[in-house]
């Protein structure tokens, strides 16, 4: 069998590897090099002679003529009458240069070459692989459902690689089928084993921003800048917008009449909650419109501690804490500050941490968790509200209800 041949055997399957010609003689000149090392210690004094375009390649071994029964090193040396028989007019002192056919190296050695060159080319479209996805970090990918397991979704893209997308990077509301196309971010990119595992996210801010891009021309043409981006997958989510050309109002192009321009993003989301706001570098204005569907009345800041006591009318307090305290909890993750919210001319009031004595400290963290931390601001909530926004027992939440009245009764 011919090099040519051969080396056909060897690449018949680079075109379902989608590599190019150049590249594959590229490896095979690695992989034979390698080949030649074990078989004769050193590759050194050998050329390889590629042709892509023919897809041939030739092996020679160089060596010196040396007087008979002198030969030391046969792969670096060749006797006088070794060297005549190629040639009959060489003479000591000259160079030799002799073809090897792949033939000759032996079927067991082109066995390994072979195994050899799959292991390279796998090698080399797995490291293609993660540079690619690597540069696509933070970008929107699509892919198709190959198939659901419990933990994650498996996906397969146009070019048949595959991506992972996690149970805890979906939404919560999401249900895909064998065979759905799904679109995310690309959040990281590693090696596992030489093999790349790209991991997709539904649940990552930069999802929502990326679609903001997508979906708002203005966005897109960098006429609206998207300055922070945080959310509680598929429940709300708040969204901080400018211009720096005051013709264009960012909040209205963001929404659209109607909400037109970013229903198909609440589509997206499994209908999430989305509040866009207008950003400013005045911190107390910043956090009144991240209160927002409520309207505040004052804004106190403590810089060094980054927290901030905000005053609203009684009846806008719910608005501003939110389902479940997501409002207050996304206000804060917007602007940086810890935020407390009190009722607007209610004087007097006592901070539940007076009340470590008689209440539980982990019953405390439940109502500071949906922003109540004082006692009228629990007091002036219905119990059945407080059963709803809390993990508590209704038996627990007028136990605590009991306590907070004697307090004010005395």
């Amino acid at each position: 069998m011919e090099n040519l041949a051969l080396i056909e055997s060897f690449s018949e399957f680079k075109d379902d590897k989608l590599i190019d010609r150049v590249t594959l003689m590229a490896i095979l000149e690695d992989v034979f090099r390698n080949a030649l090392k074990k078989k004769f210690g050193s590759d050194d004094n050998f050329d390889i002679i590629i042709n892509p375009d023919k897809g041939d390649l030739e092996i020679w071994r160089n060596r010196v003529v040396v007087a008979d029964g002198d030969v030391e090193d046969p792969n670096q040396e060749i006797s006088l009458t070794e060297a005549r028989r190629i040639e009959p007019d060489f003479e000591v002192g000259e160079d030799v240069s002799e073809e090897v056919k792949l033939i000759d190296l032996g079927r067991r050695a082109i066995l390994a070459l072979r195994q050899n060159l799959i292991s390279k080319i796998h090698e080399h479209d797995n490291t293609t692989v993660y540079k690619k996805f690597k540069e696509l970090i933070g970008d929107i990918y699509t892919a198709e459902v190959h198939h659901v397991r419990h933990k994650a979704v498996i996906l397969i893209d146009d070019e048949g690689n595959e991506i992972i997308l996690p149970k805890d990077k979906q939404i919560p509301s999401d249900f895909f089928r064998k065979g759905d196309n799904v679109r995310g971010v690309i959040e990281s990119v590693e090696l596992k084993g030489n093999k790349p595992m790209i991991i997709l996210s539904r649940t990552a801010p930069s999802f929502l921003e990326k679609l903001f891009e997508q979906e708002i021309p203005e966005v897109f043409d960098g006429l609206i800048t998207v300055k922070k981006v945080v959310r509680i997958p598929g429940e709300k989510a708040k969204v901080a917008v400018d211009s720096y050309d005051d013709r264009i109002d960012p909040v209205g192009a963001c929404v659209g009449m109607k909400g037109s321009r970013i229903h198909g993003i609440v589509r997206e989301l499994g209908n999430e909650n989305i509040d866009v706001i207008n950003y400013t570098n005045n911190t107390q204005l910043f956090i009144s419109r991240a209160l927002s569907p409520a309207r505040v009345t004052s804004v106190t800041l403590n810089e060094e501690n980054k927290h901030a006591e905000v005053i609203l009318k009684p009846e806008e307090v719910s608005k501003a804490i939110g389902k479940s305290g997501f409002n207050i909890r996304l206000a804060g993750q917007l602007t940086g500050y810890e935020i407390d919210v009190f009722r607007e001319g209610v004087e007097e009031d006592v901070e539940l941490a007076e009340f470590t004595d008689e209440i539980d400290q982990w019953v405390i963290d439940e109502f500071k968790k949906i922003g109540l931390d004082t006692a009228k601001s629990i007091l002036d909530r219905e119990v059945s509200d407080l059963v709803k926004l809390t993990d508590l027992e209704e038996e627990t939440i007028l136990d605590v209800v009991r306590i907070l009245k004697e307090e004010f009764e005395d």
